[in-house]
């Protein structure tokens, strides 16, 4: 069974560097051909609306809608549903591909073997 890997982004622009760094691994782990879950919580969950991920500047990164995209293509988006709930994101609001899901589904994937999972 090949390694999976799972990453919790848990940062948005308020910690920029964590937010990027969860995003670039997860697009990194996707180019080399692992099977990649990134799951949006805190302030990262508001990139699963169309457009957010083009207003997150970093300097000297990748910019964040093209790494989205990677793991969106590649691997799956998922969006914590409590998170979600907070900020008023509902399924029809998240872009094409991207889930809304819970604690219990993340335990699942964390947990399964050969996972690998990061938080940022």
């Amino acid at each position: 069974m090949a390694r999976s890997l799972v990453i919790k982004a848990t940062a948005g622009a308020d910690g920029a560097e964590r937010c990027n760094q969860a995003f670039t691994v997860a697009a990194a782990g996707v180019a080399s051909g692992l099977p990649v879950s990134l799951w949006l919580t805190g302030e990262s969950a508001w990139y699963a609306l169309p457009g957010r991920a083009k207003e997150f500047e970093l300097p000297h990164a990748t910019p964040l809608d093209d790494l989205l995209d990677v793991v969106l293509k590649g691997g799956r988006v998922t969006v914590c549903t409590q998170c979600a709930a907070r900020r008023d994101i509902g399924q029809d609001d998240v872009i094409e591909g991207i889930r809304i899901a819970g604690a219990p589904t993340f335990v699942e994937e964390a947990t399964a073997d050969g996972a690998q999972a990061l938080v940022y």
